[in-house]
C-alpha cells in the first residue's frame, strides 16, 4: 500500500472514529441526563449537561447562523488542507493526524448545529445548539466558588484544543513548511 492511501486510511479513521465516539457521549447525556444536570464524578471533573449557542468553551462571536456556515467552510477547508498534505505535499504522517483530529472535532460540533437542532431541539436546521458536558472545577476559592476551570466543553472541542495544543508545540515547522511551499508554489507559477 502507498503512503498516499495509508494517510488517507489514518485520516478515515481517526475522523470516522472520532466523530462516532463524539457523537455517542453526546447522545447518552442527551438521553440519560436532564438539562442542567450536573453529576460530579470527582470534586474536580463533572458531567454538566447544557447546550452551548457559541463557539468552543461558550465563546459567542457571530450569529448562529453565520456560525455553521463559518463551521462548514472550515471544515470543508481542512479537508483540502488534508489532500493538499497527502497527495500534493506530502507531510509526516503524525501532523496528518493531528490536522486529522481537528478536522473530526469540527464534524462532530457541525452534526450538532446542523442535525440536532432539528431532530432533538426544535430548532431550524443549522441552528441547533451543541452539546457540552465535560466540566473540569479545579481550582476553588475560600467560598467555594470555582476560579479556575468554568468552560463547560465537550469530546469534539476536546480535539480541536488539544490538536491545536500539539501543533503549535510540535508542529509549527510543519505547519509553516505547509504554507510556505504552497505560496512558493504560486509565485514560481507566476514567473
Amino acid at each position: 500500500m502507498k503512503q498516499q492511501q495509508r494517510h488517507v486510511l489514518l485520516v478515515s479513521l481517526i475522523v470516522v472514529l472520532g466523530v462516532l465516539l463524539d457523537q455517542v457521549v453526546k447522545m447518552l447525556v442527551v438521553s440519560h441526563m436532564d438539562l442542567y444536570e450536573d453529576i460530579a464524578l470527582t470534586p474536580w471533573f463533572h458531567l454538566c449537561y447544557i447546550l452551548n449557542d457559541g463557539m468552543a468553551f461558550g465563546v459567542e462571536w457571530f450569529d448562529k447562523l453565520a456560525l455553521t456556515l463559518f463551521r462548514l467552510a472550515a471544515v470543508g477547508a481542512l479537508g483540502w488542507y488534508l489532500h493538499r498534505l497527502i497527495w500534493q505535499r506530502p507531510a509526516r504522517t503524525s501532523y496528518i493526524a493531528t490536522i486529522a483530529f481537528v478536522t473530526a472535532g469540527a464534524l462532530g460540533n457541525i452534526l450538532d448545529c446542523v442535525f440536532y437542532g432539528k431532530l432533538f431541539q426544535g430548532s431550524e436546521w443549522m441552528y441547533g445548539k451543541v452539546v457540552d458536558m465535560l466540566y473540569f472545577p479545579l481550582i476553588h476559592n475560600s467560598a467555594g466558588e470555582v476560579l479556575f476551570f468554568r468552560p463547560v466543553f465537550n469530546v469534539a472541542d476536546s480535539y480541536i484544543t488539544c490538536a491545536v495544543i500539539v501543533i503549535l508545540l510540535f508542529f509549527t515547522k510543519d505547519l509553516n513548511q505547509s504554507l510556505d511551499n504552497g505560496e512558493r508554489a504560486k509565485v514560481e507559477g507566476r514567473k
